[in-house]
């Protein structure tokens, strides 16, 4: 007999269902079918029903179980033990069996579980005059002798046996000091680096000591599949679940690198194929179901995995599933014009209702949001058969019939029209109060971690005042061992943990900073890394330019921006945060929710530390973030509701600042990694619209009147004139920020000018010239020159703005109190363009 029956996964459970469609969720699609597959690939150690310790003599096992290691410490411990031991070896040797494993199984101890055992047990002590005179001391002394049997590999329990709680406690210790001390002092070293706290490093090496005892060997001899029985048991229990022992195993390197960096890789679903995608929904015409995945398999090598998914809910759910139900026995795509309407009216609309101030129910037709999406998927999905049957008729053409969705139908203008109009609305009322978010986020990180600090030096159950809060660090049952920092308001008593705070409060400000300075995607910023890093050297003087690469996305091709100095302290703050020990930026593993697939370790910035695991900050965690940091600001919208933020308004408001700001629209275009120049002006919102229509006019004209040549890709000429724009507009003070093609407004007076970016490194000579303007006004004032006083009273005030910008405690702090390092540190790698050739000489 085994113990390893009833042990694997189980699957089962349906999915819900998908728009009112009965579905059928194929078991690679959900988290108990991607363990199941693990499962397959990562067998659990082989069951064995016998092994030398278990086929020993009694007398052996007796002498080789009371000698060290096996041996308690103490001497009235060594005693219960050895009754206890005693007793339980006469009561298995009773059991039928060849082996000490079989008379356990045999005695019906492994399936009675961890504390009725001992009943079974103790009743044949009674009735064969072994028992004491105290039943407790029975009962004390067969729970302490069975230790060396299960440390001794004498017996092994079943997983559910050991997971109960009633499993002795000191297990994991005996399994060090008798089994495997080496394994056991490498995961205590290990850990001990680790900020988990006591109880989550004491239940990972009491799972570690069940799989020994489960499975026998040593800790080098855990596998992967043994890891997965054990979650699977854990889940069925319904106990506490923590994944900390695979964590540690992993880092320890007991496993083999093809092994999951995660135990996440064991819950999440992982791609369908083209058949499983289909077989979600019922499909009762197996000719239509075989097209449906012939054509998925044949736009699969040119779409993600997302479209492919997509693509099989419209053609397989939304459309013939749809048109089963209503016309059972339907076989053919060739659709009566009646059920065309039909359908495409249920597709595109949807009817909502609506309970009134007198309880009267009132209906109303709205559509819906993607219906239009639906009609040009299976639009397409007409006239790819069409064109596909005139280069391989014998597999298409009996599918080619006409479309039931004409062109005119799927005439979109009014609807982007709405769009635009609500795009443009959100942008209008969100970019006068992006100062105020960006302030509250910002104060929040200021406030947590001054608050996180003055709590760290407060003693346990020391009052602190801090940020005008007064609060009380708690007395911690296991203080000094828990890897967050408490505190309790002392009136009300409320706990609250400040390093979730502080962190929350963190990454809050970065993802706001980095979306609105940047204009990325929630994607991109997912995935910015440490390598994203570049520096670009300017051929003429020089100068080192921070660059960020933005990872290919949505078009596929990769931009670079340029890392303004606001943007550099964020990205440096963020680095100096996440840096190890050995100052490298971990790598962790992230989950590509859209194509299902695990992506490889990457050293990227937006991660966190749980355990001793880095793990990536999830899309769905930062928009969570965003929507606790708007819920604290008070914002509301022109309906008074709480105004609302997605990550993909800061890249409107970012577009459309930069439109009105000078930045030419194809400009802004690259910058935002738009394949069309109508996308851009879309996400810009109309500031007003005879602005808008006066530049189309004009690009039309110009369009009209000039080469097409120059709206191609610039030629090398063009680039060096590009860059020359960004030499020359370096000054004493630090840069001119005036857009490409434009001149100097100011008359270049740079202290009056709001466009001056000053170069930390001139605090010096700009507060020179702010003493040398108070002189002269000084002497101005005193010759009665009031014209002279009066302007440069002007400079006077830009040159304490400037200095003012400098001295802002938010910069201060990036920069100096975090110890950030320049963008020569933190850029990953250094480009560097060949000098412009000179100009070959004129022929005399």
């Amino acid at each position: 007999m085994t113990t390893r029956e009833g042990r694997r996964v189980q699957a089962g459970r349906r999915a819900p269902q998908d728009g009112g469609v009965t579905t059928r969720d194929p078991a690679g699609d959900r988290p108990e079918g991607q363990m199941a597959a693990l499962a397959r690939r990562f067998p659990p150690s082989p069951a064995r029903e016998c092994w030398p310790a278990t086929s020993q003599r009694r007398g052996h096992v007796l002498a080789r179980l009371f000698a060290p290691p096996f041996t308690a410490g103490r001497d009235d411990l060594q005693s219960s033990r050895r009754t206890g031991l005693t007793k339980l070896v006469h009561w298995l040797e009773e059991q039928p069996g060849r082996t000490w494993q079989d008379r356990w199984l045999a005695s019906g101890a492994d399936a009675a579980g961890n504390l009725a055992w001992r009943e079974l047990a103790a009743a044949w002590l009674r009735g064969t005059g072994w028992a004491s005179g105290n039943p407790r001391t029975d009962f004390i002394a067969l729970g302490r002798g069975i230790l060396p049997l299960i440390c001794g590999d004498v017996i092994r329990p079943s997983l559910a046996w050991l997971l109960s709680p009633e499993t002795p406690k000191n297990l994991a210790a005996e399994m060090a000091r008798s089994r495997d001390p080496a394994g056991f002092a490498a995961l205590a070293m290990l850990s001990r680096a680790d900020p988990a706290s006591a109880a989550t490093k004491d239940l990972a090496a009491r799972r570690i000591a069940a799989l020994l005892a489960a499975n026998g060997g040593m800790i080098a001899g855990i596998t992967v599949g043994d890891c997965l029985e054990l979650l699977a048991g854990l889940a069925d229990g319904g106990g506490n679940t923590s994944p900390y022992f695979y964590q540690l195993l992993h880092a320890l390197g007991t496993f083999p690198p093809a092994a999951p960096p995660t135990v996440r890789a064991f819950k999440t679903p992982g791609q369908l194929t083209a058949d499983q995608l289909v077989d979600r929904y019922p499909i009762a015409c197996q000719p239509v179901r075989a097209l449906i995945i012939d054509y998925l398999r044949e736009r699969q090598p040119a779409v993600d995995h997302a479209t492919l998914r997509s693509l099989s809910r419209a053609l397989a759910g939304l459309f013939w599933r749809d048109l089963e139900l209503r016309h059972p026995g339907i076989s053919s795509l060739r659709l009566e014009p009646g059920v065309a309407a039909a359908w495409k009216h249920r597709v595109t609309v949807k009817t909502i209702r609506t309970t009134g101030p007198a309880r009267q129910v009132t209906e109303s037709v709205v559509p819906r949001h993607d219906g239009m999406n639906t009609l040009a998927m299976v639009r397409a999905f007409y006239l790819d058969i069409a064109q596909w049957a005139v280069s391989d008729p014998a597999r298409w053409a009996p599918w080619a019939v006409p479309c039931p969705i004409r062109d005119e139908e799927m005439s979109r203008k009014k609807e982007r029209s709405h769009r635009k109009s609500r795009m443009d609305q959100r942008t209008r009322e969100r970019l006068p109060v992006l100062p105020v978010l960006v302030a509250a986020v910002d104060a929040a990180r200021g406030t947590t971690a001054e608050i996180l600090l003055a709590a760290q030096a407060a003693p346990p159950g020391g009052v602190f005042t801090v940020a005008g809060q007064t609060l009380r660090r708690p007395v911690m049952t296991r203080h000094g061992t828990s890897a967050k920092v408490w505190a309790e308001d002392p009136a009300a008593g409320r706990r609250r943990d400040l390093t979730v705070e502080e962190h929350r409060a963190f990454w809050t400000w970065a993802a706001v900073a980095v979306l609105r300075l940047t204009g990325i995607r929630i994607e991109e910023l997912s995935e910015l890394s440490h390598h994203s890093f570049v520096q670009y050297r300017l051929p003429a003087t020089g100068e080192l330019v921070p660059l960020l690469q933005i990872a290919p996305s949505k078009t596929d091709t990769e931009r670079l921006l340029v890392i303004a100095p606001e943007l550099a302290d964020v990205l440096s703050a963020v680095i100096c945060r996440i840096r190890g020990s050995d100052g490298a930026v971990p790598p962790v593993v992230a989950y590509d929710i859209h194509e299902r697939v695990w992506n490889p370790p990457m050293p990227l910035l937006f991660q966190r530390q749980i355990g001793i695991e880095h793990r990536p900050i999830p899309i769905h965690g930062i928009r969570a973030l965003l929507n606790a940091a708007l819920a604290g600001t008070g914002l509301t919208d022109a309906s008074g509701n709480p105004l609302n933020f997605t990550p993909h308004d800061f890249r409107r408001l970012f577009i459309t600042e930069a439109v009105l700001n000078g930045m030419p629209p194809h400009i802004a275009q690259l910058v935002a990694g738009h394949a069309d120049i109508s996308t851009t002006m879309g996400y810009k919102a109309i500031y007003p619209e005879e602005v808008i229509n006066a530049h189309r006019a004009f690009i039309a004209r110009r369009r009209a009147t000039r080469p097409g040549e120059e709206y191609r890709v610039p030629s090398a000429e063009e680039w060096d004139e590009f860059l020359g724009h960004f030499e020359r507009r370096r000054v004493a003070l630090g840069d001119c920020g005036r857009a490409y093609g434009t001149s100097c407004v100011h008359e270049h007076s740079c202290i009056r000018c709001p466009l001056l970016r000053v170069d930390p490194a001139q605090q010096a000579r700009l507060a020179g010239i702010r003493d040398n303007l108070i002189a002269r006004i000084g002497e101005a004032e005193r010759e009665g020159w009031a014209g002279e006083a009066e302007g440069l009273k002007i400079s006077l005030d830009g040159a304490r703005q400037k200095l003012a910008q400098l001295d802002q405690p938010a910069r201060r702090a990036a920069t100096v109190h975090l110890g950030m390092p320049g963008p020569a540190d933190i850029a990953a790698r250094i480009l560097t363009a060949p000098a412009r050739p000179s100009p070959p000489a004129e022929p005399s």
